[in-house]
């Protein structure tokens, strides 16, 4: 008489399960592939309600362009960030160094800057809200979100090109 161990009661089962199960396969496969058959074909556009906007028919905007330049020459910018953060400015605002500013010694506040970095050609646009930089040789500070776009980071200077946008 055999003697049925578990092992070989597994064993039995696993044999078996093959024949069954690629027939089960076959139809659960056709049954997946069949529920996205509703998602083949897009739906009918809706209609156009009261008060909504074709973005086919909205022009892109148009960057302004700076026509009145003056070059000012070029100098050595450097930036300052967290340290002076919040504080306040020779203008009177409240620095921020996420934003677009710089220090220039004697440029009028409110003035817009386009600076270009000579190194790898990167540009910005700042606006002077503060008085500096009064470190020997720099022309310019800027904050810490205008050195970042112009690539000052890793060095913590560099030489830039100035033009004053009137």
């Amino acid at each position: 008489m055999p003697i049925f161990t578990p092992r070989s009661m597994v064993l039995a089962l696993a044999c078996l399960m093959p024949l069954g199960g690629a027939a089960h396969s076959a139809a659960s496969e056709a049954a997946f592939e069949q529920s996205f058959a509703s998602y083949e074909s897009l739906p009918a556009t809706p209609e156009a309600g009261v008060g909504v906007v074709d973005l086919d028919m909205v022009e892109p905007t148009i960057e302004p362009t700076h026509e009145n330049v003056s070059e000012l020459g070029s100098g050595v910018a450097s930036y300052y960030g967290s340290r002076f953060n919040g504080r306040p400015t020779a203008s009177g605002e409240r620095f921020d160094m996420t934003a677009m500013t710089a220090a220039h010694r004697t440029l009028p506040f409110g003035s817009l800057v386009r600076l270009t970095n000579q190194s790898n050609g990167k540009t910005v646009v700042v606006r002077i809200n503060d008085r500096g930089p009064y470190h020997s040789g720099r022309t310019i500070d800027v904050s810490r979100a205008a050195a970042t776009e112009l690539g000052l980071i890793g060095r913590g200077h560099g030489t830039v090109d100035l033009a004053l946008i009137d």
